[in-house]
């Protein structure tokens, strides 16, 4: 299948949108086209907190919203995410928060 000019065009606007973040901040991180395993959304005060898993990561995936979203498990995504430690009862676990999520 032929892509036209403007799906190029914006894919690499997208691209260098991404590595701007990537150069500004230094402790973000990006995975590109990793399947997700389940989402899970929950509602928090006013926002929906989503997690998700992905496939070779043992690590949960979290961000919020506003409004539900539909379910991503078994689709494949690109990410833009912080690493950061929870601690829950005295015991810290690893999770990482994202800023962006797309479909690819």
């Amino acid at each position: 299948m032929l892509r036209t000019f403007r799906e190029y065009f914006n894919r690499d606007l997208l691209m260098t949108d991404v590595r701007k973040l990537l150069k500004k901040h230094g402790q973000l991180n990006q995975l590109d086209g990793v399947k997700v395993l389940s989402h899970v959304q929950r509602e928090k005060d006013d926002w929906f907190l989503n997690t998700i898993m992905l496939e070779g990561y043992d690590v949960p995936f979290q961000y919020n919203r506003k409004t539900r979203y539909k379910n991503l498990s078994g689709a494949q995504v690109n990410l833009t995410f912080y690493a950061e430690s929870k601690s829950v009862a005295g015991i810290d676990f690893e999770m990482m928060r994202v800023v962006r999520i797309r479909r690819s």
